[in-house]
């Protein structure tokens, strides 16, 4: 799998028991979509910001997330790849319920991790948690969903997030093209249904 990790020297010295404290916290997938959907029949979803627009966010999330969860199935090489894992890991990841990326990275995620057998997966909301975000930085920004792969003694495996590489690469160059925030998230939600969740799944097991 391929490791993710930041330089050397950049996780602080209290990061296991930031990672403890966050995992005793963590949620199941499936706890996940209860609570973004009791957060919904409350006209809310999560994080501190309750605009029209992440309430909007949070709903299309929510379709994209029942399409994966319906559509997606791992290949035989995933399946494969996921009984390579001979020693049990802990899959934290860091999201909000708005967060467009994680509608469609989390629920792949999710199917990965139930179909491991060495594989737990918890899920924390990432404005409850920065003491641990501004531990796994993308570009300086506290961009989600970020997973945080951990063995039983708190130590690091590797990251992924906030999106595939190749995804990564078009906001990338969209951005450096000047291109507006609108644009370049039309093309990543292009990106996803053309990709069909192979990248993520991909790149995570290092296929």
């Amino acid at each position: 799998m391929p490791s993710g990790n930041p330089p050397d020297g950049f996780f602080s010295m209290e990061l296991p028991t930031i990672l403890e404290k966050a995992w005793q916290q963590g949620m199941s997938y499936a706890a996940y979509r209860n609570l973004i959907t009791e957060l919904r029949s409350q006209d809310k979803t999560t994080g501190p910001n309750q605009s029209d627009d992440f309430l909007r966010y949070t709903d299309l999330n929510i379709g994209r997330m029942n399409k994966w969860d319906k559509h997606f199935s791992l290949s035989p090489a995933h399946q494969e790849a996921l009984t390579r894992i001979s020693q049990p890991e802990r899959w934290l990841v860091l999201t909000e319920a708005w967060c467009g990326d994680a509608a469609h990275v989390i629920p792949i995620l999710a199917k990965l991790a139930n179909a491991a057998e060495m594989v737990e997966l918890g899920l924390v909301l990432r404005d409850e948690n920065l003491e641990l975000m501004d531990q796994f930085l993308t570009n300086g920004g506290r961009s989600i969903p970020k997973l945080i792969r951990i063995n039983t003694q708190w130590e690091v495996l590797g990251t992924f997030g906030p999106r595939p590489a190749e995804a990564q690469n078009l906001m990338l160059q969209m951005k450096q093209d000047g291109e507006d925030k609108a644009e370049i998230n039309k093309a990543l939600q292009i990106w996803y249904a053309r990709n069909r969740g192979l990248a993520i799944a991909d790149e995570l097991l290092g296929i």
